[in-house]
C-alpha cells in the first residue's frame, strides 16, 4: 500500500511538471521507457547492488534510456538512489490515469467469458461512456469462469453482469427461501 501511495506522489509531481511545461505526451513516452527498465530483472538487481557505484549506474541508465527529458532522467536517478526503480511501472500507470482524467477519458477494465470483437468493444465503450459521462477506453481480459456476461470496473464502479454472479445470487435466494 505504501508503495502505491509513493507511486501516486511521484506521478502527481511529474504530471504537475508536465502540465506546467506543456509536455504531457513527452512525459508519457518517457515514463513508458522508464517503466520498461523494471521488466529487466538483471538490470534491477544491478541497480540495487551496493557494489556498483552511482556513476556506473547513471551511465548505464543514460545509455539504456537514450534521449529522454533531463528531468525524467533525474527521476530515474532519484528512484535508483532510493532503491525504488521497481516502482517505475506503477508511476507510469498512475501518470496515465491522471493524463486520461485530465483529457476526460476513463479507463475501464472489462472481463468477459469469451473474447470481444471490435464491434462489441465499440458498443461497450459507448454504453459505459454513457454510464460514467466520459469517453471510455477498454482494457479487456478473458476469464472463462464467468460462464457468460461481463464484469466491468470503470470510474470506481463495479458493474457485474456475469452469469456466474447471477447464479450465485439465485442460489443464495433459493437457500434463504425468499424465491417466489
Amino acid at each position: 500500500m505504501a508503495r502505491r501511495i509513493s507511486a501516486r506522489r511521484y506521478s502527481r509531481a511529474v504530471f504537475d511538471i508536465a502540465l506546467e511545461r506543456k509536455e504531457l505526451d513527452k512525459w508519457q513516452s518517457d515514463l513508458k521507457k522508464i517503466a520498461g527498465l523494471g521488466e529487466d530483472s538483471a538490470l534491477l538487481a544491478l541497480m540495487e547492488s551496493p557494489k556498483v557505484g552511482f556513476k556506473d549506474k547513471a551511465k548505464l541508465l543514460s545509455e539504456r534510456l537514450g534521449k529522454i527529458n533531463p528531468l525524467a532522467l533525474n527521476l530515474v536517478y532519484l528512484l535508483v538512489t532510493r532503491g525504488n526503480l521497481s516502482m517505475a511501472a506503477d508511476i507510469a500507470d498512475e501518470y496515465q490515469r491522471l493524463l486520461d482524467s485530465y483529457r476526460g477519458i476513463e479507463q475501464a477494465e472489462v472481463i468477459t467469458a469469451v473474447p470481444l470483437d471490435d464491434k462489441d468493444k465499440k458498443k461497450l465503450e459507448e454504453h459505459l461512456g454513457v454510464v460514467v459521462g466520459k469517453k471510455v477506453v477498454l482494457k479487456t481480459r478473458v476469464d472463462s469462469s464467468l460462464i457468460g456476461g461481463i464484469v466491468a470496473r470503470v470510474g470506481g464502479k463495479l458493474l457485474d453482469g456475469s452469469t456466474h454472479s447471477k447464479l450465485i445470487a439465485l442460489r443464495n435466494e433459493l437457500a434463504s427461501g425468499e424465491a417466489e
